[in-house]
């Protein structure tokens, strides 16, 4: 068996090197400090995904930044993997958050997780980090949040990735309303 090139969520390994394969990327966990790049590769991500999302100073980025900073504070329901590059600094990332449901009969606790944020920047793209990090992130979900059932939304770009996994589209169609109303801000943060 070939030994996996992350690290587990505890571990928060640097980038290390195979002889026979170059650099290798190592997932860690992501901590407060890198809450600036989650909030950068969610907006390459959403760029790439065709969203407009404005400037440095757009509204959005700030409140991204809020809620990645109070998820990060509750490391049993939120995880966040990423690769760091010497270069450019982090480069990939995968998110994940545990949500409470109902219980059913596959899924005693209720609890789901949901992959999302999965994004590299467009300079290191095709290099296997965005698995790395998802690697990671669904051995948080196995091991350490106890979740049975993972959903996302993929793009097509996406798509054969997460495949590869085992992802297939649910049994029952996933629909999705937008309403009219307006959009709530979130609160100011208190960090």
């Amino acid at each position: 068996m070939t030994p996996s090139p992350i690290d587990h969520p505890e571990a928060h390994g640097e980038a290390g090197t195979d002889p026979g394969d170059g650099p290798v990327a190592r997932a860690r966990r992501a901590t407060l400090d890198d809450v600036p790049a989650l909030v950068r590769l969610r907006g390459l991500m959403l760029d790439g995904m065709g969203v407009e999302t404005g400037g440095p100073d757009a509204p959005w980025r700030a409140a991204s930044a809020q809620w990645f900073a109070e998820r990060l504070r509750r490391p049993g329901e939120f995880a966040a993997f990423l690769v760091d590059d010497p270069v450019l600094g982090v480069v990939s990332s995968a998110v994940g958050t545990c949500d409470a449901h109902a219980p059913g009969p596959a899924n005693l606790s209720g609890l789901q997780g949901h992959v999302s944020n999965v994004s590299t920047d467009p300079r290191r793209r095709r290099l296997g980090y965005s698995r790395v990090c998802l690697e990671a992130l669904l051995g948080w979900f196995r091991e350490e949040a106890g979740v049975t059932v993972v959903n996302l939304n993929a793009t097509e770009d996406g798509a054969a990735l997460y495949e590869s996994y085992g992802f297939a589209a649910p049994r029952h169609p996933v629909l999705q309303l937008r309403t009219a109303g307006t959009p709530r801000r979130a609160p100011s943060s208190r960090c």
